[in-house]
């Protein structure tokens, strides 16, 4: 274990900047990003290829005999990108696909993969180093992270958010009142799921982020990775 390094870990509500603020702060830092996020879609995606999951139905079974054999990494490219990794492969890209997203809320509500990629993001915080951003961080992967963040925003600010996002995108798919939807639906599946709902943590540093931009945001962050090192003594040579 690297005695001069801790693990941050960051959970909140869905478009709040999560992964934004965890991937600006681990490279600030030279820490580990690790996307859990992603390892419930390289999971989604194995379901996909097997042809165990489509829109309407899961086979369980199957993948419950499985999981024990998909091994989830992450890799660096040689643009400083971090990349997701199923079994040896390469799978960023395919990923990020919209039927890859919802088989992964799908899958992720499942107590036998949730407790695997548990273990395997326990695994990868062993050795400290790590900023990790979900929903059961702080909570369940790792309790005992050194700092724990907690972003939160009322469902009108992060619907309007995803919907600017979407529109800037060229998407204009949905309203915002369906955006809003959404996000009260992801909110409530999150905060009422029987395995890891999202909670704050009782140690968790809270921010709401309704009046502040991402740059003041990683800025706080940066603040508060600082203001952690120095209670436990900890020498870095990092800016």
């Amino acid at each position: 274990m690297q005695k001069n390094k801790i693990n941050i870990a960051i959970d909140g509500y869905s478009s709040c900047g999560k992964s934004t603020m965890a991937k600006q702060l681990a490279k600030e830092i030279g820490y580990m990003y690790i996307d859990s996020g992603a390892m419930y879609r390289a999971v989604s995606l194995y379901a996909l290829r097997n042809g165990w999951m489509d829109n309407h139905s899961l086979d369980e079974d199957a993948l419950r005999r499985q999981i024990p054999g998909i091994r989830i990494t992450f890799r660096t490219n040689d643009k400083g990108v971090q990349e997701t990794y199923l079994n040896g492969e390469n799978v960023e890209k395919d990923i990020r696909t919209l039927e890859v997203s919802n088989g992964a809320s799908r899958v992720s509500t499942l107590g036998f993969v949730r407790r695997e990629l548990v273990r395997q993001q326990q695994e990868l915080g062993k050795q400290k180093g790590v900023v990790m951003d979900g929903r059961d961080i702080g909570t369940v992967v790792f309790p005992d992270a050194e700092l724990k963040l907690f972003l939160t925003a009322p469902p009108e600010v992060r619907a309007q958010r995803r919907f600017a996002e979407m529109q800037e995108k060229g998407d204009h798919s949905a309203t915002y009142e369906d955006v809003l939807a959404n996000v009260k639906e992801r909110d409530l599946r999150d905060t009422t799921r029987a395995e890891s709902p999202l909670r704050k943590a009782p140690d968790a540093i809270e921010l709401d982020n309704s009046h502040v931009n991402i740059q003041e945001q990683f800025q706080w962050a940066v603040d508060m990775f600082h203001k952690t090192i120095q209670q436990y003594g900890i020498q870095t040579g990092n800016r």
